[in-house]
């Protein structure tokens, strides 16, 4: 039938306890929530939504309109390219004899704050920490900076033990300090880890730690699960906030 519609499809397999939240998350972005089933460590969640139409006809007279606009500007840049060009080289000229003889090099601080991938030094990072823990920034940043550093203000979203260990856990973290209530930013986890994996620092350091805790995050950028909407990080240090 022509008016039939059509359906895109995602599966979720989100940990143990965050299904609220994912689902939640899905829902602002239009998918509707098909089929949940519980697991042991994780759920699987079915989702659809309705396929968006092309805009083919829009999209072309919008070319249309581009190239149009391109001859036009083209025509007008060589028409009064020449007194330009004679303009743009005696400013050249003036501006190379103001140079300075050479750069000033940055200091041991500076080259090791740049190692660090923070949102004040990085505006991929600091956009990242915004978006929806399903969007494609999550693997568009893991695919380009696996391995480097990040740090962040976050929280313990949740810690599920592994197994029928008491003594290691896979953390769930989030950007900002609402712990299980964090609804925005990317769902970073950490996997089978200990407390003493997190190399806690500062001046009151816990003997444990728990669900709602807030700390400055330095971790290893790892992998990101898209089936999973989860984005793998490995500890570096772990500071009280």
């Amino acid at each position: 039938m022509a008016d039939e519609i059509k359906y895109e499809y995602k599966t979720v397999r989100p940990v143990r306890g965050t299904d609220g939240w994912v689902i939640s998350k899905m829902q602002k972005d239009g998918w509707e929530l098909v089929q949940q089933a519980p697991g042991a460590l994780r759920s699987t969640v079915d989702f659809r939504r309705p396929k968006k139409p092309q805009p083919w006809l829009l999209i072309g007279a919008a070319a249309a309109v581009l190239v149009i606009l391109a001859v036009v500007i083209g025509t007008a840049s060589a028409l009064s390219g020449g007194d330009e060009k004679k303009d743009e080289s005696d400013k050249s000229t003036a501006a190379v004899s103001e140079k300075p003889s050479a750069m000033p090099a940055p200091t041991a601080v500076e080259s090791a704050a740049t190692d660090v991938i923070t949102p004040q030094n990085n505006p991929e990072f600091a956009a990242l920490l915004k978006a929806d823990s399903c969007d494609d920034a999550n693997l568009a940043f893991a695919t380009r900076h696996e391995g480097k550093t990040v740090a962040f203000n976050g929280s313990i979203v949740n810690m599920v033990p592994r197994g029928d260990h008491d003594t290691r856990y896979d953390f769930l973290l989030g950007p900002g300090d609402k712990g299980p209530n964090t609804t925005v930013g990317p769902a970073f986890k950490y996997e089978d880890v200990n407390i003493l994996d997190l190399k806690l620092t500062g001046k009151q350091i816990p003997a444990t730690v728990g669900v709602g805790a807030k700390f400055r995050f330095v971790a290893e950028v790892g992998e990101f699960k898209p089936a999973q909407c989860l984005f793998f990080l490995d500890p570096v240090s772990t500071e009280v906030r």
